[in-house]
């Protein structure tokens, strides 16, 4: 595997424009690479406290010296978009959907120490509507694990040579849906796409603005993913031990503006959570934390 170093961390924006102009060529072309890329970025960083009680503050977290899983997977995004958006990358950003988050966090991690993050892709495993690539990430301290993430995507109507089943070797297993008493109520601003844009660099436009939701085919903006899956860590970490798994699967998009419902169940060693809609409909993401 080839192991790149990066100086700094990519600047998502320019990685978004040029994968959406590839893509419309490759379109037009019908030529695509055949493979995922045999590499692994790293970046050593410095944590930035203040930008963290941002994060904190939009994602609904209590503002601490001690950060949540989901700000590392906030870390370590750009190190995925670098891989999903180059030259050799056989598909094109905007065919991307995230479908299931998977991220263990192996001890408490402070806002003062800093992480050698990596990222990398997992082998393309089947799905029924194409093929599932995972960005796997991991930051360390010094030689210590202390965070790993796996992100997986689905390219519709696609295949890769070499494919694994769906559920080998990182799958989330997850129903679709759970029987949960869902009563909190949360309340989506209109603008929380762009709050969750400043402090995570998630600028995508489906999710900033009502003209670039519509673009993709929805009423409205989206608000991202991993708010929703946050904003569920930030509802329960007060009741979780020092480490944990967090295991999300996302069913459907939520619009901007909008009022869901949260509901959470401890059974065991683990805790079930679903956010649905206010009329009780299907979920938009369900959880487990081990």
């Amino acid at each position: 595997m080839e192991r790149v170093v990066l100086e700094a961390a990519p600047n998502m924006g320019p990685m978004l424009a040029g994968s959406m102009v590839r893509g419309v060529v490759r379109k037009v072309s019908g030529r695509r690479p055949e493979t995922l890329p045999d590499r692994e970025l790293v970046l050593d960083v410095a944590q930035d406290a203040a930008r963290l009680a941002r994060y904190d503050r939009v994602c609904g977290f209590g503002v601490r010296d001690l950060v949540p899983a989901t700000w590392i997977h906030v870390l370590a995004f750009p190190l995925q978009l670098a891989l999903l958006s180059a030259s050799d990358s056989p598909f094109a950003l905007a065919g991307i959907v995230h479908v299931t988050n998977s991220m263990t966090l192996y001890r408490p991690v402070s806002v003062g120490e800093r992480l050698r993050l990596s990222s990398s892709y997992g082998p393309p495993r089947e799905h029924r509507r194409g093929v599932l690539i995972d960005m796997i990430g991991e930051a360390r301290v010094g030689d210590e694990l202390v965070w790993r993430g796996v992100s997986a995507y689905l390219v519709r109507d696609a295949s890769l040579p070499g494919m694994l089943p769906e559920d080998q070797p990182d799958g989330v297993r997850l129903p679709s849906d759970v029987e949960i008493d869902a009563d909190a109520v949360w309340r989506l601003p209109a603008n929380l796409g762009r709050q969750y844009s400043a402090v995570s660099g998630d600028s995508n436009p489906i999710h900033t603005s009502a003209l670039g939701g519509k673009a993709f085919g929805f009423p409205r903006a989206i608000i991202q993913g991993m708010w929703t899956h946050a904003r569920v860590l930030a509802a329960l970490e007060p009741r979780l031990p020092d480490a944990y798994r967090m295991d999300v699967r996302f069913t459907k998009p939520i619009l901007l503006p909008s009022s869901v419902r949260f509901g959470a169940r401890h059974e065991g060693d683990h805790w079930t959570a679903v956010v649905r809609p206010r009329s009780g409909e299907k979920s938009y993401l369900v959880a487990r934390i081990t």
